[in-house]
């Protein structure tokens, strides 16, 4: 992983640094945050930012969030004064590592950040033949498309084949094309030159040269706009890229690795997605199915999830009954792995006995499930709705509303997630949210749970 130090290289931090090292760590240094956010901003990317607590660490934490770059930050200093640790993290650091250093705490925190998030955990045949697919063709340079309902584990598929091909020792570089504005989204990919347009006070390297060397990995590909497809393709054909405002094409080494949770050629058949685009992306298809095609999957993610949230929540790790493993077993996940996940979560939290019970999954309910439209916004099969006969007297837009609070509840105020259930993009969520709040609506932040009446 690479690992950037921010603040003077003092006996305790270059101590810090060398353990870090040890541990196999690629260690960069910049003396300040200005110098850090040059080096990020020119394409020197981090997995993990380390800075002396004597520097403005929510400064820091504020201004990747406002540029987009998606690193955490764990702040470090000398253990003398408890509330300094506690206004770093209410300033943004994930943690506080106290000085003098200790070796295994710099491990643990360093295999935290990159590893345990990235396994594909799996039992089923039908995950195996994917992932032995995936194996096969990793080596090779081939542009990689992943398919697949969302929630399947896609994002964990580009990293399996990334981390098994031959450029495994330089970065996979994720963008999310459905969660960044299109005119954003040009600069973010591309990068920009200073004074570019408005708000472009520096020179910023893009996603495509950050990558260089390495893989990029375009998430949600489908949900890129045509302007930006056509750009995306001579960048792929010539393997050079033009900064936006820039005066001259960049070469660029890297490999392409898109996920879609649409059917890519249905998108080209309506003319939304590029032909000429889909068959450069497609030169290899890896079909992530979903948890219903996995069912042997099941116990064991169930299992690893309830161990992973009782460290997390501090709570006491509780077995699954078995019960509660029979209406696991039976239940159709509409929303796979992502929602399995969710379901974890809040059974962990909500179990108070020796064992996660059936009740504690809260799966269902009293309500009827019903299969929606494949269309449309709020497109969902499978999800919990109004009992039978409870429609009447209800507007369509009314029935759309509670359907997404009540999925964005079942998330924990997760957007991404209810998005990815609902079967709609990261936007149209956002959009339906706002226009709730605005109409006096209380909407969940992620955390947070509410009960909505339907």
């Amino acid at each position: 992983m690479r690992l950037l130090i921010v603040g003077s290289l003092g006996g305790e931090i270059a101590l810090a640094s060398k353990m870090a090292m040890e541990r196999g760590a690629k260690v960069g240094h910049a003396d300040n945050i200005e110098a850090a956010l040059t080096g990020l901003r020119n394409g020197r990317g981090a997995d993990l930012i380390m800075i002396d607590v004597d520097l403005d660490v929510g400064r820091l934490v504020t201004t990747l969030k406002s540029e987009r770059f998606s690193v955490p930050v764990v702040a470090c200093g000398i253990d003398t004064d408890k509330d300094i640790a506690v206004r770093a993290i209410k300033a943004g650091a994930r943690e506080f590592i106290p000085l003098p250093p200790n070796a295994d705490l710099i491990a643990a925190v360093l295999e935290a950040v990159v590893e345990e998030s990235h396994s594909i955990i799996f039992a089923d045949p039908t995950t195996g033949a994917v992932l032995s697919l995936a194996k096969q063709v990793a080596s090779s340079q081939a542009n990689i498309l992943i398919t697949g309902p969302s929630g399947t584990g896609k994002e964990l598929m580009a990293r399996y084949v990334h981390n098994n091909s031959t450029r495994a020792n330089k970065s996979l570089v994720a963008v999310n094309c459905a969660a960044i504005p299109e005119n954003l989204l040009e600069s973010e990919l591309f990068g920009h030159e200073k004074g570019a347009f408005t708000g472009a006070v520096a020179r910023r390297i893009g996603k495509f040269e950050e990558a260089d060397g390495g893989s990029l990995l375009l998430d949600e590909i489908s949900e890129m706009a045509p302007r930006l497809q056509a750009k995306l393709l001579r960048a792929i054909q010539e393997r050079e890229i033009d900064r936006v405002g820039g005066t001259a094409p960049i070469k660029v080494d890297i490999r392409i690795i898109a996920t879609s949770n649409r059917d890519l050629e249905a998108e080209v058949a309506a003319g939304n997605f590029r032909d000429d685009l889909y068959f450069r992306l497609n030169v290899v298809n890896l079909r992530m199915p979903p948890l219903s095609e996995r069912p042997l999957d099941v116990p064991l993610l169930c299992e690893h999830f309830a161990a992973k949230y009782a460290e997390t929540n501090g709570v006491p790790l509780r077995k699954l009954s078995s019960q509660a493993l029979k209406k696991l077993a039976g239940y159709p996940w509409p929303g796979n792995v992502r929602e399995l996940e969710n379901v974890m979560h809040r059974a962990v939290l909500l179990a108070v006995g020796d064992d996660i019970t059936a009740e504690d999954l809260q799966l269902g309910g009293g309500a009827t499930k019903i299969a929606a439209p494949a269309t449309g916004d709020a497109a969902v099969a499978g999800v919990a709705v109004k009992a039978a006969g409870g429609f009447v007297g209800h507007t369509v837009a009314e029935i759309e509303r509670d359907l997404i609070l009540e999925t964005l509840n079942h998330c924990l105020g997760n957007r991404t997630h209810a998005a990815n259930i609902l079967g709609i993009s990261i936007r149209t969520l956002r959009n339906k949210l706002r226009q709730y709040s605005g109409e006096g609506l209380k909407v969940p932040f992620p955390g947070e749970m509410q009960r909505v009446a339907i």
